[in-house]
């Protein structure tokens, strides 16, 4: 595989560039004064933003893209072999590197490389140690999957020896990287489109651990089931969390402000402090667990810790205030995993309202099926539910799912469930059943988003 050396700058080309990944490691590299270069299918914000950095950008992906000066290729998985791009680099013999592998190779030009993965909660755990990392004035590079609102982006290039990226186990992507601190906050049945079961899942988590050196650091959570499969590869110290005093890190004491932010006793090997959350709900208790660990073994002050945990409030679509119309206040959640709906809507039972209603759009048509009657189950923690379409992303409907059918099993629970096929419908629905005091949160991986920012006019 390609070797990335900092020290010996090259053309990179990026086939893809408008993602939001690949935009923030093409950034990564310009910082490192690499030549950039790169394609996409279509014009927008990111790929502009780029150009008024320096950067070539071709709209539409050709092979008279491919220039002879181009030492390395970086592709997504969403590029297929047929690709002219990817057919004209091949035949010029470039060398080329996943957007995995080129993140991987980026990591170990990093002296203290720091991976977060698991199921569920990334985003948000990535989010604190960053914003802890930035308040010690620590100078983080930071690649992390939503808009972390301190910095209004989602990367942040530094000059120190600090590198914080999410690790996503989709497509075994995580197991190209090169952590010095990983994090594995939980391990849940996902992706079922690409992993055949939940052995398969612990499998690839076990083998992410595994890469960690000897003189290396693995925060895991403790409560995760057979946690001894998942650490067997492990030869540097494994540092637990939870919620029981069997863990190295755990809490007690847990209360509950009215916005539902939590307040808890930390226990740790330095002792026991207060701790106040300014993101809600019990699942951001163990993502701060996680966050704490990870500042100790980076030698963060506490105080700055504690600080910064009671004054991060988040990122962008995670639990996010979007406003008020007619006193119905809107949030809008990320969620789309059944344990992820469950935790916002256990979260949102702390919040102030009248009537919970959930607006939701199912993500993938994969997942819908798989986890059919777990979604019904979640969602019917909340008063009023409302369907959208399934966002399909990556997907094609070969299965014969729709949000009928999940319509059907909140029905068989005895809820009441409505499903419209478009959000306008949505939105009228809400606008003529919502009352004053009511709580309406959007949810979901896809552009539900819109619905309360409709409402709002923002």
């Amino acid at each position: 595989m390609y070797q990335l050396d900092f020290a010996k700058p090259i053309h990179v080309y990026f086939c893809g560039i408008g993602g939001i990944s690949m935009s923030g490691l093409a950034e990564i590299l310009l910082s490192r004064g690499f030549k950039i270069s790169g394609s996409d299918m279509r014009e927008s914000a990111i790929t502009e933003s780029l150009r008024e950095k320096g950067i070539d950008i071709y709209i539409g992906q050709r092979s008279s893209n491919i220039t002879d000066d181009i030492d390395l290729f970086v592709y997504t998985a969403a590029i297929s072999k047929d690709n002219p791009e990817w057919i004209a680099k091949t035949n010029q013999n470039i060398p080329s590197l996943s957007r995995a592998e080129l993140l991987g190779e980026i990591m170990k030009n990093y002296e203290l490389p720091i991976a977060i993965s698991g199921t569920h909660g990334k985003t948000t755990t990535t989010g604190m140690i960053s914003e802890i990392l930035m308040a010690k004035d620590a100078d983080p590079t930071i690649s992390i999957g939503g808009i972390l609102n301190s910095i209004n982006a989602n990367i942040r290039v530094g000059h120190s020896r600090y590198f914080v990226t999410e690790a996503c186990e989709y497509t075994n992507s995580f197991l190209s990287f090169f952590p010095k601190i990983a994090l594995i906050l939980n391990i849940e049945e996902d992706h079922l489109d690409f992993f055949k079961d939940i052995d398969d899942i612990r499998n690839s988590f076990s083998e992410f651990a595994g890469l960690l050196p000897m003189d290396g650091d693995l925060i895991i959570n403790g409560a995760i089931e057979h946690l001894d499969k998942v650490t067997s590869t492990v030869t540097c110290p494994v540092h637990t969390f939870g919620l029981s005093d069997e863990f190295e890190y755990y809490a007690t004491d847990i209360t509950y402000d009215e916005h539902s932010l939590p307040s808890y006793t930390l226990h740790s090997p330095a002792g026991t402090v207060q701790i106040k959350l300014g993101v809600p709900g019990i699942h951001n208790v163990l993502n701060s667990l996680a966050a704490i660990c990870c500042a100790d073994i980076c030698g963060i002050d506490r105080k700055v810790t504690i600080a910064t945990i009671k004054e991060y409030t988040g990122t962008e679509r995670r639990f996010e205030y979007k406003g008020k119309i007619g006193d119905v206040t809107i949030i809008d959640d990320y969620a789309h995993h059944p344990t992820e709906i469950s935790a916002t809507l256990a979260a949102a039972a702390n919040y102030p309202h009248k009537k919970l209603w959930v607006a939701f759009q199912p993500h993938t048509y994969t997942r819908t099926k798989a986890f059919l009657t777990e979604f019904a189950n979640a969602l019917s923690a909340a008063d009023e539910i409302i369907l959208a379409d399934i966002y399909a992303a990556r997907e094609k409907n070969t299965i014969g799912i729709s949000s009928k059918d999940l319509q059907s099993e909140i029905k068989k629970l005895g809820k009441k469930c409505q499903y419209f096929p478009t959000f306008d419908e949505i939105e009228n629905f809400i606008l003529e059943n919502c009352s004053p005091g009511d709580l309406l949160i959007t949810m979901g991986a896809g552009d539900i988003v819109k619905v309360g920012e409709n409402l709002l006019g923002i």
